[in-house]
């Protein structure tokens, strides 16, 4: 039987990974796709804790995170956009030269 252990264990294995490919990786649309990994654990906790406590309050939030991870995706992929266009590069690295 599967129990909220481990979906507890599967979340927080997803959550590492992503927080390794946020701090290993230097291509932007990677970093999101990690930071996209992150929400998903999280999300996933609040799942199987909302159905092991019986209410929905987990739920909620889960709708909330997924919300503002659309907008972040979508505006995050639009800078992205116009970022390559300009530099024809989507390196971390290369993002410093924006601040002028």
């Amino acid at each position: 039987m599967i129990s909220v252990y481990h979906y507890l264990v599967l979340s927080a294995i997803l959550f590492s990974l992503g927080v390794i490919g946020v701090l290993t990786r230097r291509n932007a649309i990677v970093l999101f796709m990690c930071v996209e990994l992150m929400l998903n654990a999280v999300n996933l906790s609040f799942i199987a804790l909302s159905s092991h406590l019986g209410n929905m309050d987990g739920q909620v939030f889960v709708f909330f995170i997924m919300t503002v991870a659309a907008a972040e995706a979508a505006v995050g992929l639009a800078l992205m956009i116009a970022f390559y266009r300009n530099r024809e590069s989507i390196d971390v690295e290369d993002f410093s030269l924006l601040k002028w």
